[in-house]
Formats: C-alpha cells, structure tokens, sequence
C-alpha cells in the first residue's frame, strides 16, 4: 500500500501547481521519515475532498481517474457524507480492503494556517477589551489556546492518548476505546476502529435498548473520578457526541464508548493530592478543611465561591453537606441567578487557580449537563466512587513517600478500613432503597415490638 502510494506521489509531485487542502503544497517535512508512505497515502489520497482539491487536475480527465483508482485500492467503501463534523475535523465511515470498518477522522484543509491568525485576532481582541474594562481578567483563555490547540491538531498525539487511557483504564469491562490504526495515521489523518452507539444525554435511546440509566451516570462516575483523582490524565472533552453508549448483544452489557482524545489535561502530584483531600473535605462538610486546600489551590479568600462553583451547589448545602441532599429546582435557579452577580469574583478567581484547575472546571460542568440530562444528577453513589478514588489515591501517594515498612502497612490498614466503611454504608443504602431492605427494616420494627 505504501509503495502504491509512492508511486502515486511521485506522479502527483511531477505536476506543478498541484496543491492540497486548497491552497498548500504538499511538504515532506511536515512528517518523519519512518512514515513518509503512510502518510503520503491517507493524506494525499484518503477521501474524494482531498482528490477535488487538487486544483491542477480537471474533473473527469485521466490523471483524475488515477487518483480515483488510488482510492479505490485503500478502500472498498467510503461515505462521502461525514458521521460527524467540527470546527477542527469531520469524520467519514470507511471499509478497508480487508473488510474492517473505520472511522476516518480528517483535519479541515485550512484549519493549520488560520489557528495561529485565530489566536492572534483573540489576544487582540481581549487585550483590547482589557483596556476598556481593567477587570476582565481573561487573559489566561489565549495562553491556554495557544498551548491546548497545537496538541488538539496532531492527530498521532491523539492516537497516543487513546491508546493511552485504553491502557490506564483496562479493568473497566464497560469501556470501550476505539483501536488506532497506525499504519494509515498522520498527523492530519486519523484512522480507528469504528465504533457507534447512541450518546450518552440520550435517555430515551437508552430506555428503548434497555440500557440502565443510573448503571450509566454510575459507570461514568467511575472513569473519571479514576481518571483525575488516581492517575491524573483526565479526557477534558466528554461532551455528548464524544462519549457513546451500547448494549453489547451477546452480553446484555451496556458498553461507555469514549472518543475525541485529542484534549487531556496531566495533574502534577501536587495539585492532584491537595484537589483529592479538597473534595474528601467537601464530601465530608468539612469547613476547615475546604478552607486550606481550596486557598492551597488558589483560591485565596473567594474559597467560599470556589467550592460553590466545584460542586455547583449553593454555600449553604456545601456546609450542610453535598451528600445529603440532591439539588432542588430552587437551588438550582439561585445558583443560576448569582452566577451573572458574581461574575467580577469568578473572573478573578479563574484567573488565580492554576491552570490545571480550568480544563477540570470545563470536564466538571459537560459531566453535570449528562448527568441533569439523565436526571441522576448528585447520586449518593457519585459521591461514593469519588471517595474511594481519593482514599486510594492519597493511600498511593503516601506510601510512595515512606520509608517505612510498618508506616507502609499502617498507611494499607488505613485504606482498607476506609474502603470497608465505604463498602458498607453503600450496602446500607441499597438496602434502604429496595424492598429486601423494606422488609427487613420492617420485620427487625416487629421483632423488636415484640420483644418489649
């Protein structure tokens, strides 16, 4: 296939003026050696866009049905019409020759050249408005594009990631992360195995296929609270389109499909134990101890805001206790109605919370928006995971940091006993929801009559 491609390069180099993606010419140190012949063949000859593209060569003529034919040998079928589009790539459903079927992610011609323009435009744009408001503290969004979309555009740093995360989080049965094809990936070109299911806010999908509601927001819980708070690589792009569900058929297991990695966010240790011990302490209504890590964090004296804003629940139920109680339609709407009246106070604490902080607060309000979506929103059982992600986490960390054989064992004692507790008051509220735990709450209410 590499050598076809060659071949086809070679041909199509020989024409002067032949240009790709609209208005660039083809440049072979836009990729390594290694994979000069993979990436010759899905960028130059992946879908018919790229072939029309090629302004040099007139429709219908016979170097057009060339390249057509070159086409043709990479795949057997390619939709035309992508699955899906966005504003840095779409993606098109292929079949290779040897029958597997693909998705096909392809960067937009243009989307290299004018991401730089775009970044520039914005930090004029914002330096400008920070002249006419002294407030506006948001300054951090151009640093932030400039180190994020660079990494969003390598297509292999996305396959890495996926690979990566598929890795990392390989005891989960129920997730599923599409396999990359490395051999016919560049850069600009991405090719994995394809993979379908409806999205995730679908709730009406999922009762239609039988798929369990509240096993979905648990199981998504899961994942990223393993992924923040134990092994700080967190997706920071779960929005609908990019995490899908299915029921396997052969089964009967709902599978979490987990798509776009081209966005993580890697936590420092530091930051990753002082944001663990900070949701223990919220968890547990722990007042003191939400002031120290919130101001360890960044937070500074707005930590009453910063807590509100983590957990997108009012002052008054984070001191209650977030756990006790699920968000009611009034504080829901108060929280809405103090977001524009304190939006001086969140400018400027954005702006003091370290950069890791911002990509979690995105990743925290997409998973809110699924879970409000599925109406499971602040389970008991979300809290529950998130503890015991922390529990382990911190347990990690501190063994990691003794020397000790016996502080080693006594940090595990620790975590074990914790765990246990955990264990057992999630029994205790399964308990108290079904009614195996009705009747037997009952019959103890009678034994117990009976004995006085």
């Amino acid at each position: 296939m590499a050598l076809r491609a060659l071949k086809f390069a070679s041909l199509t180099a020989a024409a002067s003026g032949i240009y790709l993606y609209g208005n660039k010419f083809l440049d072979p140190n836009d990729f390594g050696v290694v994979r000069v012949g993979r990436a010759i063949a899905t960028t130059a000859v992946i879908t018919y866009d790229y072939l029309t593209s090629l302004r040099s060569v007139p429709y219908g003529s016979e170097e057009y049905e060339f390249l057509k034919s070159q086409i043709k040998e990479l795949f057997m079928s390619f939709e035309d019409t992508p699955l899906g589009a966005a504003s840095l790539a779409q993606v098109h459903k292929a079949v290779l020759q040897d029958g597997r079927t693909v998705a096909v992610k392809i960067q937009h011609p243009k989307v290299q050249a004018q991401s730089s323009k775009d970044i520039l435009l914005m930090e004029v744009l914002l330096l400008v408005v920070k002249q006419i408001f002294p407030d506006f503290e948001f300054m951090w969004l151009v640093e932030e594009a400039k180190k994020n979309l660079p990494l969003e555009l390598d297509f292999l740093n996305e396959g890495r990631n996926a690979e990566k995360v598929a890795h990392m989080l390989r005891n989960f049965d129920f997730l599923k992360v599409p396999r990359i094809y490395w051999e016919l990936s560049t850069r600009r070109v991405l090719l994995m195995e394809f993979m379908e299911g409806g999205q995730v806010n679908d709730r009406a999908y999922m009762e239609r296929n039988g798929i369990n509601v509240n096993e979905i927001s648990r199981n998504l819980g899961k994942l990223y609270s393993e992924m923040i708070f134990v092994n700080g690589f967190v997706h920071c792009d779960p929005h609908p389109g990019n995490v899908l569900v299915k029921k396997c058929p052969a089964s009967g297991k709902a599978h979490i499909i987990l798509l776009d990695h081209g966005l993580y966010q890697v936590l420092s240790e530091s930051f990753r134990m002082d944001y663990c011990r900070l949701w223990q302490a919220l968890i547990k209504a722990d007042m003191k101890r939400v002031q120290k890590y919130s101001r360890r964090l960044g937070a500074g004296d707005l930590y009453p805001l910063f807590a509100c804003m983590l957990t997108a629940r009012s002052w008054e139920s984070v001191n209650r206790g977030i756990d006790q109680s699920p968000v009611s339609a009034s504080e829901d709407m108060e929280i809405r109605s103090n977001a524009a009246a304190y939006l001086p106070q969140i400018t400027q604490l954005l702006n003091s919370v370290p950069r890791q902080m911002l990509l979690l607060l995105k990743t925290n309000d997409l998973l809110r928006g699924i879970e409000s979506a599925l109406h499971t929103r602040a389970s008991a059982s979300s809290f529950l995971n998130m503890s015991r992600c922390c529990i382990r986490a911190v347990a990690t960390y501190q063994r990691s940091k003794s020397h000790s054989l016996y502080r080693r064992a006594q940090i595990s004692l620790t975590e074990a006993i914790s765990l246990w507790q955990i264990n057992l008051y999630e029994l205790f509220l399964w308990l108290k929801g079904s009614q195996l735990g009705n009747w037997v709450i009952a019959l103890l209410r009678r034994m117990h009559h009976l004995t006085y």
